[in-house]
């Protein structure tokens, strides 16, 4: 199924950060993240729109569930050739789609199938295990354009031997960290992202120009608010009139310099 716009699906293991990296990827900061595996129960499209025109759409999905029983399924009903094992995959979540034992693993592949690439992530602070290889064939049995996303939750680093495996099933393998990442490391993923699908190209090449230009606004508008501020600041001045003494009583001073602290404006000169 071909849509208008990019797609992606993002989907991997329980609580390994793919919530925040839709966050981030959709600039959506109200995208439920959290600690606690299976915070993402259903999926969920967030579409990046310019002038009301969505320009490429993320689902965040839960992660899998049961995938050695989904894959168990899929090779005894796919005695296929390679071209035609997505319909499997199709099969199962038609078949499935009311079977709360397998909602997860319904939720994750409905994007898929219906024609979102897919970006998987892993947590490469922890060391690779083959029980993610079942996972990787069941995303391979859909046939979509793919890579995957190393994302350094923890502190050690395992990217090594996780690029080794990963790099057998999909087309890019790259290092994103949601928490980290810069704006440059922003639209590096995007440029990879870019490479997946021909027809993908250009609308996220579109994507990163108008990306790059809403960043310049930004520095621009926080270089004027901040130059605004400064200038309040260093011209600010707190007056107290006092009457009928020759000399500034110390509480009335106290009194006026605690004025002048609290000021939201505070930093000019106390007369």
């Amino acid at each position: 199924m071909s849509s208008q716009y990019p797609k992606f699906a993002v989907v991997g293991h329980p609580n390994k950060g793919k919530s925040s990296i839709v966050a981030s990827l959709a600039l959506d900061s109200s995208i439920q993240i959290g600690n606690t595996p299976g915070t993402t129960q259903v999926k969920r499209g967030f579409p990046l729109k310019v002038d009301g025109k969505i320009v490429y759409e993320l689902f965040d999905t839960p992660g899998f569930q049961r995938a050695r029983r989904v894959y168990a399924w899929l090779e005894e009903h796919g005695d296929v050739s390679a071209d035609k094992r997505i319909d499997v995959v199709k099969q199962f979540v038609a078949e499935h789609r009311n079977n709360k034992r397998f909602q997860d693993e319904v939720e994750l592949l409905d994007p898929i199938i219906n024609g979102a690439g897919v970006i998987y992530v892993v947590d490469a602070s922890k060391p690779y295990g083959a029980e993610y290889e079942v996972e990787m064939e069941i995303l391979r049995w859909c046939g979509q354009p793919s890579m995957a996303i190393l994302n350094l939750i923890g502190e050690e680093d395992y990217r090594e031997e996780w690029s080794r495996a990963l790099g057998q099933y999909f087309r890019l393998v790259r290092t994103y960290n949601p928490m980290t990442a810069g704006h440059s490391e922003h639209i590096e993923l995007l440029e990879s992202m870019a490479q997946l699908k021909e027809e993908w190209t250009m609308p996220i090449k579109q994507a990163i120009v108008v990306l790059e230009k809403f960043h310049d606004e930004k520095i621009e508008q926080s270089i004027t608010e901040i130059s605004n501020y400064m200038v309040k600041v260093l011209s600010f001045v707190h007056k107290e009139k006092i009457v009928g003494e020759d000399e500034v009583r110390q509480e009335d001073e106290e009194k006026a310099k605690s004025i002048y602290r609290v000021n939201p404006r505070r930093g000019g000169t106390l007369l």
